[in-house]
């Protein structure tokens, strides 16, 4: 079987960084063949940057999530540009919106946003967007802010087919998590039969929503074999078409990275 790729994890949370190697032999063994790492806050990129320039195997993204209010530092456009200088940093990211925990105004959010947007623009490479509770914001940001000129992928899709046709129209890719593994997840398991295979992306989001059989349980880059199996099963494609794309997708939307 082609290899896979694990579109979004974070290999520096405490419930994976403890044995690195272990992780990436489990990789190997389940046919999982690069993981891209996603920045959540400043403070904690260098552990990752750390993890990720010990393989070759694995690329980062830079950016601080749109729910950290009083625990980040603020990503100003120079620092992120400063950030995604480094070889192996191949996105700007995760970043977009969340309002589901967090209320009042949340202008500080959407000008967080913005600034990552800006950055992506400037160097040139994708964004991977968050979104929660906060679809029809998140999409007017990236319109205002001309993000169609960097694209992107919208992380660990769980919108509905609408959201998910706007964003393609944005020029963004569709990545899906283990949430697709779900028996309840059924109008997700719709948007997977619908979304171009050329937009596709597969991810764990590890250390959290393991798939089927491992829900519940700690996920890591490897199950993302259990993502790509489902979302076959459901297209009717063969497991080796549904690698080789993703896989191929992957490494379009995600120049800097190699293969």
């Amino acid at each position: 079987m082609n290899l896979l790729v694990d579109s979004h994890c974070h290999l520096d949370f405490p419930e994976l960084s403890a044995d690195i190697p272990k992780l990436l032999d489990k990789m190997r063994e389940n046919r999982v063949g690069w993981a891209l790492c996603a920045g959540v806050t400043l403070e904690r990129l260098p552990k990752m940057l750390e993890i990720v320039r010990g393989d070759p195997r694995l690329f980062a993204a830079v950016g601080v999530h749109p729910d950290t209010e009083e625990t980040a530092r603020e990503a100003d456009l120079d620092t992120l540009l400063r950030l995604a200088d480094d070889p192996k940093v191949v996105a700007i990211g995760e970043t977009g919106l969340d309002y589901y925990r967090l209320t009042g105004d949340l202008e500080w959010q959407r000008e967080r946003f913005r600034t990552h947007i800006r950055a992506a623009k400037q160097c040139g490479k994708p964004l991977i967007i968050h979104t929660r509770a906060a679809a029809a914001d998140t999409l007017r940001v990236l319109q205002e802010e001309g993000a169609v000129s960097v694209g992107g992928v919208f992380h660990c899709f769980t919108e509905s087919a609408e959201v998910a046709r706007q964003a393609l129209d944005l020029g963004f890719h569709i990545s899906l998590s283990g949430i697709v593994t779900f028996k309840n997840a059924v109008e997700l398991k719709e948007v997977a039969k619908t979304v171009p295979l050329d937009r596709l992306l597969v991810e764990t989001d590890s250390p959290y929503l393991a798939p089927v059989p491992y829900r519940g349980k700690t996920n890591q880059p490897a199950y993302v074999l259990h993502v790509a199996e489902e979302i076959a099963k459901l297209r009717e494609l063969p497991l080796e078409t549904l690698a080789q794309t993703t896989t191929d997708n992957f490494f379009r939307l995600f120049s800097g990275a190699s293969r």
